[in-house]
């Protein structure tokens, strides 16, 4: 018996929204900020791809960007769509939305905020902190594992795509040193595909692996990072 050999229990498919109006605009982004139409134009050319790979089920952020992103995914694959909040963007004090990056009260908060999300008991107004996030991506992962389907879409956003692609490869020794040498190293682009695996050893052990991670040899000359 190869004690190295594993099952696979779980393949989800992650893809961040396509691009939103706050990301080619100097404001603090919004929960309803909409998709250009460069945005869907990039879904669609996602969507075409994606309905070549076989996926049992679609969840979507409830954001507005990633509602539309997933709305372009179901009309070119027939799959209905399911909302889950496990998957919207790290929520940021509500004061900064919408405001412009340079206010500077804006600017002091969303900085203090920063430092919030990898600072583990550091709190800033009601936007989200490092325990906040980790929590969610816990309560998301879990949410996955105990699906019944066998591949899944999801569309989300692209701080907390990373910040589950971090919890799921660090399960045990994420801190908040590591997420943010993770968080700056990566980016996502809009609608940059990455894909998880759940996978059982013979000893009984699961462990998620990255199989792939921003794809998008689909958007050829329109990609956006932002």
């Amino acid at each position: 018996m190869n004690r190295y050999k594993t099952q696979i229990i779980k393949t989800v498919w992650l893809v961040r929204h396509g691009q939103s109006l706050a990301n080619v605009t100097p404001v603090f982004q919004a929960a309803d900020s909409p998709l250009t139409e460069d945005g869907i134009a990039q879904v669609r050319k996602f969507a075409a791809r994606i309905a070549e790979i076989p996926f049992d089920v679609l969840i979507s952020s409830p954001y507005e960007r990633a509602k539309k992103t997933a709305e372009i995914i179901s009309e070119a694959t027939g799959k209905h769509i399911e909302y889950s909040s496990l998957f919207v963007e790290r929520m940021k004090t509500s004061f900064i939305e919408g405001k412009p990056h340079n206010d500077e009260q804006a600017r002091k908060i969303f900085l203090d905020g920063e430092k919030s999300l990898f600072t583990p008991g550091l709190r800033v107004n009601d936007g989200e902190n490092y325990d906040d996030i980790i929590s969610r991506a816990d309560s998301a992962l879990k949410f996955l594992e105990n699906r019944s389907e066998e591949n899944i879409l999801v569309v989300t956003h692209g701080i907390f795509l990373r910040m589950l692609l971090a919890r799921a490869l660090f399960p045990a020794n994420l801190n908040g040193a590591i997420l943010k040498d993770f968080i700056t190293a990566t980016r996502t682009a809009n609608t940059g595909l990455s894909c998880l695996q759940a996978q059982e050893f013979p000893d009984g052990k699961r462990l998620w692996q990255l199989l792939t991670y921003n794809d998008f040899a689909h958007l050829q000359n329109c990609i956006t990072f932002d």
